[in-house]
C-alpha cells in the first residue's frame, strides 16, 4: 500500500487562475515574472496540464490579490447550502454553552463521516 498523495485541483482552478490573470491585466509572461516561475509553467496551470505545489499557488493567490480558496475553488463553492446556511443562521442565536454543544455535535458527526469513508477506503484497497 503505497501513502502516495494524488492531489488534484478542481477544474474551477483552470478558469479562476485564467480569469483572475486577465481581469488584472496580466499576461502569462508578466504573471510568471511576478511569482518567479517559469511561463511554461503558467501555460500548463491554465491548461490543465500541470498542478502547482502549495506555496506556488500561495504565490498566485498573493500575485492575483485573491484569496487561496477564491482562487482554487470559485466564490460559492465553499459556503454550505441553502437548507444549511438556514440552520447556521439559526446557531448565532444560541447562546455560548449552547453553541458549544452544537459544535461538539457536528464535530463527532464529521468524525463518524470521516472514519466511516476512510474504513470503506480500507476495504476496497485491502
Amino acid at each position: 500500500m503505497s501513502n502516495t498523495v494524488i492531489w488534484l485541483l478542481p477544474m474551477e482552478f483552470v478558469k479562476r487562475l485564467t480569469a483572475l490573470r486577465k481581469q488584472r491585466g496580466l499576461t502569462q509572461q508578466a504573471l510568471a515574472d511576478d511569482i518567479e516561475l517559469h511561463v511554461n509553467q503558467i501555460k500548463r496551470y491554465e491548461a490543465g496540464t500541470a498542478q502547482p505545489t502549495l506555496e506556488t499557488l500561495v504565490r498566485l493567490s498573493k500575485a492575483l490579490h485573491t484569496t487561496l480558496d477564491d482562487l482554487v475553488f470559485g466564490e460559492d463553492s465553499r459556503t454550505p447550502s441553502d437548507e444549511l446556511k438556514l440552520q447556521f443562521e439559526a446557531l448565532s442565536q444560541f447562546n455560548e454553552d449552547e453553541r458549544k454543544v452544537a459544535k461538539e455535535v457536528l464535530e463527532s458527526l464529521i468524525l463518524k463521516h470521516n472514519a466511516k469513508r476512510a474504513f470503506a477506503d480500507q476495504i476496497r484497497t485491502g
